[in-house]
């Protein structure tokens, strides 16, 4: 494999740049975003920051009131979607694919971690089906609308991708189940989307990309328990965060949103992005904690063999799928 782009290109910022800091100077009048998880935690920070730079901004939401409530006085407009229910996500890109005439930028930001074992749809496990394919089918039934802005798609990994390459033999882990193992093969299956799509898209002016936001906690711990966050570093006995680098809101979001609008990534894409830069490659030998990217989620080879086996099970055809 060659990695040459992947190698930081000193963007300026770093991982204490906020979100405000990132957007200073971008105009985004006349262009439209969607952002997955627009509602709740970094995805309502990035919704909030791109509606103040001037972007129209639709919110699909699993709860709509909830997403209506929490957007109120910030903007945003919301459309029902569970994405762990294809069905929904068909009539959600009806609505939108009948309201809107282009993308400029779609934010994959919603999503689970760490999760009992759950099945959703036809009996696919829940981080996977969640994670990836419900994303998988909402891009590519969108796909006109992406097209007709050159969008620019983003898409929220984490440092999860190191726990765990595509489990081949059993994606749903129909054999033995581990929470931290299906997160992390659902976060290497978002990098790989990225790669592929960016391949994929990039003659008609799609990029995409993925990204670590960094170390910060939000709804998406919903389903770790106090004692296992204390265990784990990241909050003392009274609940204060006490993990090393962790990051606020508006530090959180501020990669996604350099990726998304960043004028230094034009003509780049398929990229893993970190602390608002191209993250480097890890170290084969090192830790999930000393960051960059995995080797197996930048496979061309498997990102392909991703986007194949994720048209069969989600029966979501693309522009691009038969290329």
């Amino acid at each position: 494999m060659e990695h040459v782009q992947q190698t930081p290109m000193g963007s300026g910022f770093s991982a204490d740049s906020t979100a405000a800091q990132v957007m200073a100077g971008i105009d985004l009048r006349g262009r439209t975003a969607l952002v997955t998880g627009g509602y709740s935690g970094l995805g309502l920070e990035t919704t909030r920051a791109l509606v103040e730079a001037g972007a129209r901004v639709i919110v699909p939401a699993r709860r709509p009131q909830l997403a209506r409530d929490r957007l109120a006085g910030i903007g945003g407009s919301v459309v029902p979607m569970d994405l762990a229910d294809l069905a929904s996500v068909h009539r959600a890109c009806q609505h939108v694919l009948g309201s809107e005439a282009k993308l400029d930028f779609v934010i994959a930001a919603a999503g689970v971690m760490a999760s009992p074992e759950r099945r959703v749809g036809p009996g696919w496990e829940s981080h996977f089906a969640i994670n990836h394919l419900g994303h998988f089918a909402l891009l590519n039934l969108l796909a006109p609308l992406l097209l007709r802005g050159g969008a620019r798609v983003v898409s929220y990994s984490s440092a999860g991708h190191h726990l765990s390459d595509i489990r081949w033999h059993d994606p749903h882990f129909e054999r033995g189940y581990d929470k931290w193992e299906a997160y992390g093969q659902s976060k290497t299956a978002n990098v790989l989307s990225a790669v592929r799509l960016d391949e994929l898209g990039r003659s008609d002016g799609v990029r995409a990309f993925a990204l670590h936001p960094g170390p910060i906690l939000t709804e998406l711990q919903r389903d770790l328990t106090r004692a296992e966050q204390i265990e784990f570093g990241w909050i003392d006995a009274d609940g204060n965060v006490v993990g090393r680098g962790f990051k606020t809101p508006g530090q959180g979001a501020a990669t996604g949103l350099w990726a998304a609008t960043s004028p230094k990534l034009t003509d780049r894409g398929g990229l893993y992005c970190e602390d608002c830069d191209i993250a480097p490659l890890a170290d084969p030998a090192g830790t999930m904690d000393e960051g960059g990217v995995r080797a197996h989620a930048l496979d061309r080879e498997s990102a392909d063999r991703l986007w194949q086996i994720s048209t069969d099970l989600t029966g979501v055809r693309s522009p691009w799928t038969s290329q």
